[in-house]
């Protein structure tokens, strides 16, 4: 496809732009007649990225076809080979004790600030919780557990812009990603310490979480789920985007080049899903409900299978429906990683979800998902993401027992065969 934008020549492949039977990623204005033809403006926003200064203004002062082309290719080979660099180099891969679950965990996860992460309505001490359970209950020993390291500022900038890693370091700004006012008081040392540092560690173990799937058949990281930070902003107590991050070291480091999002969590996956707006190498799959947060209706443009579950929605109509979604994606894509974002803010009671899905309907739901991933022998991340009751903990920790029990996931450390 060949555009002239007053002067400005561009070539688009069909690559470039991420389709799907179901949708196509650029809208088509009114009266348009061809198919293949994105607006200007979706045109515009899709070279963004590569030329930051590329806007209606720059375009109309365009001197020559090739002013903007030769910068956009040199910027984006400089950057991919930087991320390679970054990834190869990076420590958040080692090599994990075959007498280790594949459970990921870290005291440091549990988040507490004098308190006042009371006044938001999530559990920032249910994954703390969640290993207790399991350790109760004999399906997992603490000595089995598996630690992972922090992200560091170089890990993070794998995905992150340095100026969005810069605006972390205003406490302001973090008391809003996190919705918690009290937070913007802080010496910023304190809010790195008793709140980024937990979220850096989860960022850790979702990246490592792929590596050991890949060895194990699946991995739980007892954390991570931040699907509402994409590259340059957070938000809905989302600071960094461990799920982009954690594909994009799978790429490299694993050699994997087709990874499936499952997002059943309640609230839509936005984050990701302008992360990966036009990669076809990612398939979204995100069951939600769309009359609650974010209600970023962009970013559902990017949704590969969007699956909407307004509020109310009950159990069984539920689990119907995500055995559908399940039997058209596993026709429409084939993986070579699936990353399950398996938040409990589906619960009935939950505040914020709005839907009305029981404690055992979360079990068949988990379940679902990795019987789904284990026919198919692709490797299986399970993140916890949202969930904002108290007991959420119980509820994940029954369905990890479930999933052991049903013999989807051995707690034992046993390799994986083939």
């Amino acid at each position: 496809m060949h555009l002239v934008l007053k002067g400005l020549y561009f070539r688009l492949s069909p690559n470039t732009r991420k389709t799907t039977a179901s949708h196509n990623r650029y809208r088509l204005p009114a009266g348009a007649t061809s198919p293949t033809t994105p607006p200007l403006q979706a045109v515009i926003k899709h070279f963004r990225y590569l030329i930051p200064s590329l806007t209606m203004d720059s375009i109309d002062g365009a001197s020559g076809p090739s002013s903007y082309l030769d910068c956009a290719t040199t910027t984006t080979e400089d950057a991919d080979t930087l991320r390679r660099s970054r990834i190869l180099s990076s420590m958040l891969y080692f090599d994990v004790p075959i007498s280790k679950a594949p459970i990921i965990y870290s005291t440091s996860y549990d988040i507490s600030f004098l308190g006042i992460e009371k006044l938001h309505p999530f559990d920032s001490s249910k994954w703390g919780r969640i290993c207790q359970f399991l350790i109760e209950n004999g399906v997992l020993e603490k000595t089995h557990i598996v630690e992972p390291l922090e992200a560091t500022k170089d890990d993070l900038l794998v995905v992150h812009s340095e100026s969005y890693l810069k605006s972390l370091k205003s406490s302001l700004n973090v008391s809003i990603i996190t919705e918690v006012p009290p937070v913007a008081v802080f010496p910023n040392c304190i809010v790195q310490k008793k709140v980024l540092y937990p979220f850096r560690k989860q960022v850790g173990g979702t990246i490592l979480a792929a590596k050991l799937a890949k060895e194990r058949g699946c991995a739980i990281n007892v954390g991570g789920g931040f699907h509402h930070c994409c590259a340059n902003r957070g938000g809905g107590f989302c600071a960094y985007a461990d799920i982009s991050l954690c594909i994009h070291y799978a790429f490299i480091r694993l050699n994997i080049s087709r990874v499936m999002i499952i997002d059943l969590d309640a609230h839509q996956g936005n984050g990701h899903e302008k992360d990966f707006s036009d990669d076809r190498r990612v398939y979204i799959l995100d069951m939600y409900n769309p009359y609650i947060y974010p209600l970023d209706y962009e970013a559902r443009r990017y949704i590969d299978q969007p699956v909407e579950v307004p509020s109310g929605t009950t159990t069984d109509e539920y689990l119907m429906k995500l055995d559908e979604a399940l039997e058209v994606a596993g026709s429409a894509f084939d993986p070579e990683l699936v990353i399950y974002n398996a938040g409990t803010d589906i619960l009935d009671g939950d505040p914020l979800g709005r839907l009305r899905i029981s404690p055992n309907g979360v079990a068949i739901r988990d379940e679902k998902v990795f019987r789904f991933a284990n026919d198919k022998n692709i490797p299986l991340v399970m993140l916890t993401s949202g969930g904002y009751m108290k007991s959420s903990a119980r509820v994940i920790a029954d369905s990890i027992i479930n999933l052991s029990k049903k013999s989807l996931i051995t707690m034992g450390g046993t390799p994986r065969t083939n």
